[in-house]
This record gives C-alpha cells, structure tokens and sequence, in this order.
C-alpha cells in the first residue's frame, strides 16, 4: 500500500510539518523505520525521532518545530494505531462451515459464521452473526458467542460458558475448566463438584494460554472491555469488573471481587475472598492479601501504598549497614557494663 503524506495527514486529522508529497508504504516503530516509513514519537523519544531513519513522524500538535517531514496530531499513539489498521487490513476468511469440522445437534448459527477445519460445536451451542471459529476450537454444550467474536486455534469454551460480542480470545485459552474446589478430610482431597459458569461481556480481549475457572455455582465474570494479557489465570467465582487491564502472569484467586478500571501489573499475585476498589493500580509482583480501597497505586508483598513501598525498599538496602551499627552499639554497651564492674 501507498500513500502520500497529505492523504495520511487526511486520515489522522493531522497538519503536516514539511512536504505533503512524500510517499509513505509503511507504518513502524523509531528503530525499524527506514525512509518510505511513518513512525511516531511523543516525550522522551523526541530527539530520537528527529535523528531517525524514518520518512516522516507522527507528532504532538504541540510540537512547532521539528527537523524532519512530521505529522502533528493530538494523540500520535492513537494516530500511529489508526495507521497500523490502514496498512495492514485484517485476513480475509473465507465464510461458512468446513467439511472438516463438526457441528453438534440442534445448534443455533448465526449469519456469516466461519467454522474452520477441525472446530467442533458441541450440541445446544448458539454461535451469533460473523462469528470466526479457527481451526480446533471446541464449543461445548450450552455455550452461547455473541456476534463478531473471534476465536483463535486451539480455545476451549466448556460448557454452558457465555461469551458477548465483539470478544477476542487468542490460541490455547481455556474457559470454563473446573474451578480449584477440594474438602480435605484424613489427608485426602475430594472435589467439589463445579455447576456454575464463566460469563464474558461484551468488548473483551483474553491472550494466549489463559485459563478462566467457572464457578463452583452461579457465574465467574469478566466485565465489558477488560482486557486480560497472555498467561494469567483466574479462579472460580471471581468477579471482574469492566476496562480492567490484566498483565501476564498474573493470578486472581476464587472469589475475589474486582471493581472498574483496576490495572494488575506482572506477575501481581492475588488472594481470595477480597475486595479490590475501582481505579485501582497494582504494581508488578504486588501481593493483595486483604482489600484494598478505590483510586489508589499500592506495590509490594503484602501489597501496600507505593510510597510505603518505596520507602520500605530504600530503608531495607540500609540493613547492612544498620546491623553493624547495631554489632558496634552492643560491643561498646558490653564493655561499659563491663567496666562499671
């Protein structure tokens, strides 16, 4: 694909520092971006940008002066992500159902479906309109998916799951496994059976090889445009609420109950039972073990607010030091008691 400056600038709303005629075919990051390429740049990345290779740069409409051809716009984030969509359009799949896959009895499917080679559709499911179903997916009894959601190869939905539209759910996710339920009793562990379900809202986005647990009974749920990242799991009888974000490696325990725009950064872990507020910010390798209030950023094992943490961690790497002042403290009190004797 081409494109002049002028016709991207078009696009994105932008006004254009420099030539209009510049030809661009291509939309990628500072390091990569050769001179027939468009890449963005905002604070600290700006003189990185100017002494680039690229053949323009998407920049803030703050910015007045800039040594190369640029594009300033008010958000070049959002700008560089429009671009991304112009120059890579999405695969063409082809429509309707393989020879190759199996469609259980009295399932429901909608209009414009792709069922891939080797899905499976297990009776009683419901599949709404342009549903993608890749190669391997596995659609238990009961299910229902909401119009356009897609599923990538190898997804397991488990039955009676609920997934809304528009969802995105990458390979090797499993939803709906059997949620971590066990009496102990003389040493021997007996399962208690897991009747509920996992209910995904609309807009949600859930990575590569993430296990969504269905509840002991009623429903786990992930709330409308959360967004979960590659290998977290999530047990039964969670509740997560809408537009949070998920990092990888990443585990919530069952029951634990997520307010609205939460943030779980890397490999934050989770207790059970407890109540995170919304807006809330949990820095990578937090550790919540007890609730945890709205609109703050907390870090640490056990999770507490940032700026304890972080004095915390400044005074911890003092400890050598302190300890022997402590040895040096206790030598001079043993020898001032030694010679009052």
């Amino acid at each position: 694909m081409e494109k002049t400056l002028a016709e991207i600038a078009h696009i994105v709303n932008g006004k254009i520092i420099g030539s209009g005629n510049i030809t661009i075919t291509g939309v990628t990051n500072i390091a990569l971006a050769g001179e027939h390429d468009i890449t963005f740049a905002v604070e600290p990345h700006l003189q990185e940008a100017e002494n680039c290779n690229a053949g323009a740069v998407l920049l803030p409409n703050t910015i007045t002066d800039f040594a190369k051809t640029a594009i300033c716009v008010e958000e070049p984030r959002a700008a560089f992500t429009k671009l991304l969509e112009v120059f890579n359009p999405p695969l063409t799949i082809r429509r309707g159902i393989s020879e190759q896959a199996f469609v259980g009895q009295d399932v429901k499917l909608g209009e414009n479906v792709s069922i891939m080679p080797f899905a499976v559709v297990d009776d009683h499911a419901i599949i709404g309109n342009n549903v993608i179903l890749y190669p391997h997916t596995y659609i238990g009894q009961h299910v229902k998916i909401g119009d356009e959601s897609l599923l990538y190869s190898n997804v397991t939905i488990r039955e009676f799951c609920q997934i809304g539209k528009r969802v995105i759910i990458h390979s090797s996710t499993v939803i709906g496994a059997d949620g971590f339920g066990y009496i102990t009793k003389d040493g021997k562990h007996s399962k208690v059976p897991q009747v509920g379900n996992v209910r995904i809202e609309d807009d949600v986005e859930i990575g590569a090889h993430v296990g969504i647990d269905r509840a002991t009974t009623g429903s786990t749920i992930i709330g409308q445009g959360t967004k979960i990242d590659n290998l977290v799991h999530i047990g039964h009888n969670c509740e997560i609420g809408a537009n949070n974000l998920i990092v990888a490696q990443t585990g919530i325990a069952g029951s634990t109950i997520v307010g609205r725009n939460v943030t779980f950064g890397g490999q934050t872990g989770c207790v059970g039972h407890i109540h995170i507020g919304d807006n809330t910010v949990l820095a990578a390798r937090s550790g919540p073990i007890s609730d945890i209030p709205a609109n703050v950023f907390y870090a640490g094992f056990p999770a507490r607010p940032h700026q304890e943490w972080l004095r915390n961690q400044v005074a911890s790497k003092r400890l050598p030091e302190m300890m022997k002042t402590i040895r040096d403290l206790e030598k001079r009190l043993k020898k001032l008691e030694q010679d009052k004797c």
